[in-house]
């Protein structure tokens, strides 16, 4: 009782176990999330609502369904197509590392991108369990890499588990460049792989600053698991015009924004 108590009173908490029950099942009804969570079907009804307009679920009679994720694309396929926002804020977010720093690198296209962008002759250490970024980072004459260790997530290609955790908490970082499945004021960072949420928490842990990368369209939306809240970021580098939201939201939290031109 207590725990459906503290749900009610989060409702952002109880949306994400929406979502949680909605993955599992594969539907939900209205009538059972409501006596689930000892709520009124009104303010589950509210709850659907809003996670449609976000774009997590599809809203049925008398509950909802799993909205089919719009990019089957994979890793490779999105390395290979050529886009201009990307490289901006790539080329944006690699101004943010400084000679002599101990740089995590997180996951995902983007940060690989950044890591192409570095200038030539930058000197760091840098930390990332994305053997691709690894082998990017390489390629500069004046950088270290420490490639971390564990299971291959194909969808990511980066690696989880614990040997990479515990490499990670090993090291005291001044910079974490990643990237973010999506971002919402209130809700926090959310992933939409449960495996790479302990990975990305050490990077939060061990970095003294925290540059969050990510395109317009990540802003404002909810993925399944919680990574952490918002004020664990210290920069966000996106586009200029947003799909939802306002940078002002972000920067009432305290984190910097930075925008590309375009």
């Amino acid at each position: 009782m207590q725990l459906h108590h503290s749900v009610a009173e989060l409702p952002h908490l109880r949306r994400q176990k929406i979502l949680l029950i909605l993955e599992r099942d594969g539907k939900v009804m209205a009538s059972e999330l409501s006596t689930h969570f000892a709520v009124s079907e009104d303010t589950i009804r509210r709850d659907l609502a809003e996670l449609d307009t976000a774009g997590l679920v599809q809203r049925v009679h008398g509950g909802a369904l799993p909205r089919p994720r719009d990019s089957g694309k994979d890793y490779f396929t999105r390395i290979s197509e050529t886009d201009e926002a990307r490289t901006q804020l790539a080329q944006l977010a690699a101004r943010q590392v400084q000679d002599g720093q101990i740089v995590l690198f997180g996951s995902g296209t983007t940060i690989l991108q950044i890591a192409r962008e570095l200038p030539v002759d930058i000197t760091i250490t840098a930390v990332t369990a994305s053997p691709l970024t690894a082998i990017a980072l390489a390629e500069f004459k004046g950088v270290k890499v420490i490639l971390a260790g564990g299971q291959l997530n194909p969808a990511t290609m980066s690696v989880s588990g614990h040997e990479t955790v515990r490499l990670i908490e090993s090291i005291k970082a001044d910079l974490l460049l990643t990237g973010v499945c999506a971002l919402h004021p209130e809700v926090g960072i959310t992933s939409v792989y449960f495996d790479e949420v302990p990975v990305k928490q050490a990077m939060l842990d061990s970095a003294s600053r925290v540059v969050a990368v990510t395109t317009a369209d990540k802003l404002g939306a909810v993925e399944p698991f919680v990574v952490a809240p918002c004020r664990r970021l210290h920069t966000l580098v996106t586009e200029r015009h947003l799909a939802s939201g306002n940078v002002a939201d972000y920067q009432r939290l305290g984190i910097e924004v930075v925008q590309a031109q375009a």
